[in-house]
């Protein structure tokens, strides 16, 4: 299974304020910064209630009919007019994988803050595309949170917008082959 997370941070490295909320995301400027394209390569998104609630209060569901997974402990209220496309799962994100890998889905595209730390943590991310948005909100939901290990990156790529915005693009490299790179 293939796990790509792509998300957009503060320069400060947040992702939401401490109430979740996002105001300090630019408008869309008409700039895609590669969401389509990897839309189009996962074969669903997995993402925390947390984030999925906030979702739910756009006017607009941006995800199409793409299947998205819920993750929560908690019961989750996914409303009619998308819940062909939507389902919630419990259970640790390697467990996810596992029913995920036993549906055939061989991409999936990660999001929300403690989602995105669980499944790093558990050394399942493939792919980190982080753009960089040029504010500083001084605290919030961080990005990254506390890790048992070390997570090696390898740098694949920087893109620069004319809005001002930055997107780094990291390979995870497994413990075993960044002692490798280091020696």
């Amino acid at each position: 299974m293939k796990v790509t997370v792509f998300i957009a941070a503060s320069l400060d490295g947040f992702i939401a304020r401490k109430n979740g909320d996002i105001d300090w995301l630019p408008s869309p400027s008409g700039e895609d910064h590669g969401y389509e394209a990897l839309m189009r390569s996962v074969d669903a998104l997995v993402m925390g209630r947390h984030t999925f609630e906030k979702m739910l209060t756009f006017d607009e569901w941006f995800y199409g009919d793409k299947r998205i997974v819920v993750l929560s402990s908690k019961p989750v209220v996914i409303p009619d007019r998308i819940s062909a496309h939507v389902e919630s799962m419990t259970g640790s994100p390697n467990e996810i994988i596992a029913r995920l890998t036993g549906r055939g889905y061989r991409h999936l595209y990660v999001d929300g803050g403690v989602t995105i730390q669980r499944f790093l943590s558990d050394g399942l991310v493939n792919r980190l595309i982080i753009t960089w948005i040029p504010v500083l909100i001084g605290r919030g939901i961080p990005l990254f949170g506390p890790l048992t290990r070390d997570v090696h990156l390898k740098h694949r790529a920087t893109r620069s917008y004319p809005s001002g915005l930055v997107q780094s693009e990291y390979e995870v490299i497994s413990p075993r082959a960044a002692v490798a790179e280091i020696d």
